[in-house]
């Protein structure tokens, strides 16, 4: 693993998933070599889901036919998507499939930083691209998302949290986030 790409990853641990309840059913979309799972299972989340064009995901398929892949509407809490949706349009789907309330985590680089990303790749400091990024975009406000935490991370790429609206008694497992943390919470 390239030396860039595994600082990455630690800090991605810290900034995505140290909050998040250890009950939550959590879907990784582009889970490649299973890196995110091997961590969420030793360290004690066990309702984690991998879906992947490719094995060893536990769901091996396109997300863009999410239905025909067993997933069912409004089911997960978590959508977890690391350099993932700059290269296919795919949030309407992830809108679909997470519970109201529930949060959607993307990183993806910032469009006009793309090809400071192509160097670090063809140099060995991060991973190479699997496909084109032909969906690259701002993320800083996600409609019909809201906006939980965004930041731009050594001005070459982006990292947010967005909540799908909505909660209430059944969805998002009573996640509630002050200042980037995510908390419990018994909704009212």
């Amino acid at each position: 693993m390239p030396a860039l790409s595994t600082f990455m990853r630690k800090k991605k641990i810290e900034y995505f998933i140290h909050g998040i309840p250890k009950d939550a059913k959590i879907l990784e979309v582009g889970c490649g070599s299973g890196w995110l799972r091997s961590y969420l299972k030793d360290h004690g989340w066990n309702n984690y889901t991998g879906l992947d064009i490719a094995p060893p995901a536990d769901i091996v398929g396109n997300i863009i036919e999410w239905e025909s892949l067993g997933i069912v509407p409004d089911s997960f809490d978590v959508v977890v998507a690391f350099e993932m949706i700059e290269h296919v349009n795919c949030l309407q789907h992830f809108y679909a499939i997470l519970k109201p309330g529930g949060l959607l985590m993307i990183t993806l680089p910032l469009p006009h930083t793309d090809w400071i990303c192509m160097i670090l790749e063809a140099v060995g400091l991060t991973q190479k691209r699997t496909s084109p990024h032909t969906q690259l975009r701002y993320c800083k406000h996600i409609l019909p998302f809201e906006t939980v935490n965004y930041r731009i991370i050594g001005g070459i790429v982006q990292w947010g949290i967005f909540r799908k609206p909505g909660g209430g008694k059944k969805g998002g497992q009573g996640l509630k986030i002050i200042f980037g943390i995510i908390l419990r919470h018994k909704p009212q």
